[in-house]
């Protein structure tokens, strides 16, 4: 049983430091999605320790020491994304319709066929923005009903699992379809306009996963988010950013694109929203995001039921309330961060001069 446990701990120290190592390969990159996971095996591990070893015994120590280190160190990762955490986005005190943008994200798995499912959620959500991700040219058929009520769109079907449609009830500009980093991957850019009359801008994005079938390391994704990350800081204008980002909300580079950009997440303070894996309760974790500027306050926000997809989709309700929104803070920004955000895109020859400035 000892020797069990002291392979069980050490399994968990290694998880626990893998991802410090900041090196791309996919297999290192990965040990960040499962931490709520390898959180709650440590802390089965630490009631282990208690139950068959010598609680005295100088290696049951050491034990104990290393397991309650790697649960400590996980939490600081996650709890951001529980109830206990101060909110990073502040509720809305202003219910106007007018100020109001409700976004439906929904990666829609390509052979996935339950359009309808989709097509309901819209009918019952009546989101302004609706942004399919993995849709080609079967769905961007079936969708086509919803093009009554949402008539402004952007429209790029692919059958290589990045297709990705835009659909809105609100008047869209300055659109463009961008292959960033890799030619077979897009990224949708436009602006928007308000109810109100006020313009924001939009970057909808869904970055190839570091996996073995696909990218074997994580250098594409990083590199594109690092890009719009530092072409969006360079604006004062209203900005959103969502989509799949094949990316988990706790992770390095997420961070990393957080305080670059200086964008918000309305799940600090509220829930992960884990979207994906929806047929494994088990193994889930937040892949679909929404981040926005200080210009806005949350509304609501929530994970929506399964449409047949691996995701489910993921609405977002706002309000343009700079004037509330204007003291909120979100991750700040070290020098050394800076640096390994050029480093990443220069790696892949890439820079934010490539994005899109919508409104600029």
């Amino acid at each position: 049983m000892l020797l069990t446990l002291i392979c069980c701990t050490l399994f968990i120290l290694l998880v626990s430091l893998l991802p410090l190592l900041r090196h791309p390969h996919w297999f290192i990159r990965g040990m960040d999605f499962p931490r709520l996971q390898f959180t709650i095996l440590a802390v089965a591990l630490l009631f282990a320790h208690f139950v068959f070893l010598d609680i005295k015994a100088p290696i049951t120590q050491i034990l104990l020491l290393v397991t309650t280190l790697c649960v400590v160190w996980q939490l600081w990762w996650i709890l951001p994304f529980t109830f206990v955490w101060p909110k990073e986005v502040k509720n809305s005190d202003d219910h106007s319709i007018d100020k109001q943008l409700t976004i439906l994200t929904s990666n829609v798995f390509t052979p996935n066929r339950q359009a309808d499912a989709l097509i309901t959620l819209v009918k019952q959500y009546q989101p302004d923005v609706l942004v399919t991700l993995e849709s080609d040219k079967w769905w961007q058929e079936q969708l086509k009903v919803i093009e009554v009520d949402m008539p402004y769109c952007v429209k790029c079907p692919l059958d290589n699992l990045y297709g990705m449609h835009v659909y809105s009830r609100l008047p869209l500009s300055e659109q463009e379809v961008c292959y960033l980093v890799q030619q077979d991957v897009p990224s949708i850019h436009t602006a928007l306009k308000l109810r109100t009359g006020d313009k924001i801008r939009l970057h909808f994005l869904h970055p190839a996963p570091p996996s073995p079938t696909e990218n074997t390391e994580s250098t594409e994704r990083d590199a594109e988010l690092v890009i719009v990350a530092r072409s969006i800081a360079q604006t004062n204008h209203p900005v959103i950013v969502t989509g799949d980002l094949n990316d988990v909300a706790w992770s390095a580079t997420t961070r990393l694109f957080r305080k670059i950009s200086g964008l918000l997440d309305p799940r600090v303070g509220r829930g992960a929203f884990n979207t994906f894996h929806a047929d494994y309760p088990f193994a889930r974790w937040p892949l679909d995001h929404l981040f926005h500027s200080d210009h806005f306050t949350l509304l609501d926000i929530q994970r929506l039921p399964s449409i047949g997809s691996d995701h489910f989709p993921l609405l977002t309700r706002l309000s343009f309330t700079p004037h509330q929104g204007a003291n909120q803070q979100g991750l700040q920004v070290q020098n050394e961060e800076q640096v390994w955000s050029k480093e990443i895109a220069a790696s892949k020859d890439v820079s934010k001069s490539d994005v899109p400035k919508p409104m600029n």
